[in-house]
């Protein structure tokens, strides 16, 4: 896949705090930023996802036990992805 160069700006705190983690996993900076950018679009994608299911299950009627209890085990796998 290529690579495009880009510019941002960020926070000295968070800089520094990048610096210090491409070190520590011994990657580049451009590495961080990149899996960084990749792990908030995976987490985007499962809050649409969660958003689609809760629509899709929410004209069910209560009467039917299983959509509950599948949405909150669904929330419960995706909830510390937030």
């Amino acid at each position: 896949m290529a690579n495009i160069k880009t510019a941002i700006s960020i926070e000295k705190p968070i800089f520094e705090q990048m610096n210090i983690l491409a070190k520590d996993l011994n990657i580049s900076r451009s590495r961080v930023f990149a899996l960084a950018a990749e792990e908030f679009i995976q987490r985007h994608k499962n809050i649409e996802l969660l958003e689609s299911l809760n629509k899709a299950y929410g004209d069910l009627s209560e009467s039917e036990p299983i959509v509950p209890k599948m949405r909150s085990r669904h929330y419960k796998m995706v909830k510390d992805q937030w």
